[in-house]
């Protein structure tokens, strides 16, 4: 357990309360040159490749707010952003917690400065005491997954915390309040004034929990603002101005990864499994049925659906995905056809164009390849490292557990069929005016590599097919059965999680 009471724990915290003060004279001469260095230091980031993030949090939350506005003050207001999250809005409350976090994220070459954020999620559900310990633990888990993600993405992830001893904070709302400044003392500043002694020791486990060498925590005494002004300065531009002048990291050498399987999942999967157009009509037209009825169920008590499809080219990814949105409320679904990453999105960490798109309570959104292709094809054609790809299969699984804690009902489809009906599938395809342009010289390219991209599907179903997020091998050589089967699944685990099957 790393919840402690304030007599066990005399850490972080209480070693900066140091009296820190800075006179008036010292700070006036400092502060211009600091801010030059700060906006020059900005200017550089511009060509850098790679996005800054500010967390701005602390005990001490007026001097955190007056943190985050020095920050646009003495920066250029066009490459910074500022982030203020508190309770959470409706919008917000409607998608899993961090929706709100991945798409305020900076570009590369940005700056996005962060009041509270992920970090208050954990402090909410101690304070208001609506989870348990397994919840704390979770929020925890999820805290450190996601700033490591970012940090190994080449986010620069700088981490201030503002504290102040209690008495000092009694003591600058009292004199707020004399001067009949009263309302710059928030509802949050009385609330962790009232429970100091709980916020602190919480406080003081959470940030050596989280504090790494990558991205360590610094613990700046505010009770002097000008003191905490020039630290938080000093810090951003040292943090920053080390990063640009640091020479670029070589690439980690390769990692000894699995050996081959000569045995592999898809290996299981029947591909003589086919339907007679009678069959097949029948069964779809009752798949389709039951699929709507617990569709429009699930759209009203607000449970959302997030679908991905992955499979070979020529696999019957659109058909399958055209029978299974024809059942669905047109008002109820997106789908969602990926790509080669844009400019935007190649500019951002490669799980945030996916988050940006999950889908409210109650809706359904389908994914047209997924972030799969992170292990797929990002990982076969070396568009991605190997230790870039390899620990993709650890975000992944986080980013899934993130929607199916929401509630969120998640299943993941693999289309598989053979290299001969693949071949058989461009050369129609050729023959079909409408269908021409799907095929390509890289599609035969791609052939190529049917081996490798085996080893892939094989090591990424392995890795990420969970209770909760489970991967579908589609039998697909017969357009026909997988289509049936993809809207039999959908519907089937729809009706699990209303409670009906």
């Amino acid at each position: 357990m790393w919840f402690h009471t304030a007599q066990e724990v005399a850490g972080l915290l209480k070693a900066a309360e140091l009296g820190q003060t800075v006179e008036k004279e010292e700070f006036e001469q400092t502060l211009p040159e600091l801010r030059v260095e700060l906006v020059n230091a900005q200017y550089d980031l511009q060509s850098a490749g790679f996005p800054v993030v500010i967390l701005v949090s602390g005990d001490d939350q007026f001097a955190a707010r007056t943190a985050l506005r020095r920050m646009q003050e003495y920066m250029d207001g066009r490459y910074i952003g500022s982030n203020v999250f508190d309770r959470t809005s409706d919008e917000e409350t409607r998608r899993p917690g961090y929706w709100r976090y991945w798409r305020q994220l900076p570009r590369k070459g940005r700056i996005g400065s962060y009041l509270n954020a992920w970090v208050s999620d954990l402090f909410r559900h101690k304070l208001d005491e609506d989870g348990g310990e397994k919840t704390l633990y979770r929020d925890l888990s999820h805290v450190k997954a996601f700033e490591q993600a970012l940090v190994d993405d080449g986010t620069l992830l700088v981490k201030l915390w503002y504290h102040s001893p209690k008495a000092e904070f009694k003591k600058r709302i009292k004199r707020l309040e004399k001067k009949g400044q009263d309302w710059r003392v928030s509802p949050m500043d009385r609330l962790l004034l009232e429970r100091y002694d709980e916020v602190v020791p919480l406080a003081d486990e959470f940030l050596s929990e989280t504090s790494t060498g990558q991205a360590p925590w610094y613990v700046i005494e505010s009770t002097d603002e000008r003191h905490s002004t020039l630290a938080s300065a000093r810090i951003i531009h040292s943090a920053l101005r080390s990063r640009l002048d640091a020479p670029s990291p070589s690439p980690p050498p390769p990692v000894i990864g699995e050996i081959e399987a000569n045995q592999t999942v898809l290996d299981t999967v029947d591909l003589s499994a086919t339907l007679e157009k009678d069959e097949y009509r029948k069964r779809l037209n009752a798949a389709q049925a039951s699929l709507r009825e617990v569709s429009e169920e699930a759209s009203e008590k607000g449970i959302a659906c997030v679908l991905a499809f992955e499979g070979w080219d020529a696999a019957g990814k659109g058909g399958a995905i055209r029978r299974l949105t024809a059942a669905i409320d047109i008002r109820d679904f997106r789908v969602i056809p990926i790509a080669a990453p844009t400019e935007e999105e190649h500019a951002h960490h490669y799980l945030w164009r996916f988050w940006r798109h999950v889908p409210q309570n109650g809706k359904t959104v389908v994914f047209d390849r997924s972030w799969y292709g992170r292990v797929l094809v990002e990982r076969v054609e070396g568009f991605a490292r190997e230790d870039e790809w390899r620990r993709a299969y650890g975000e992944i699984r986080d980013f899934e557990e993130h929607l199916t804690e929401h509630g969120i009902v998640v299943l993941k489809f693999w289309l598989h069929i053979d290299a001969e009906e693949q071949l058989a599938r461009f050369q129609a395809r050729e023959q079909t005016a409408y269908k021409k342009y799907k095929i390509t010289e890289e599609d035969y390219r791609n052939r190529d590599r049917w081996d490798a991209y085996v080893q892939a599907v094989n090591e990424m179903v392995r890795r990420t097919s969970t209770t909760d997020a489970p991967w579908h091998l589609v039998p697909a050589n017969d357009k026909r059965h997988a289509r049936v089967q993809v809207v039999e699944t959908v519907a089937e685990a729809l009706r699990a999680r209303l409670g009906k099957g």
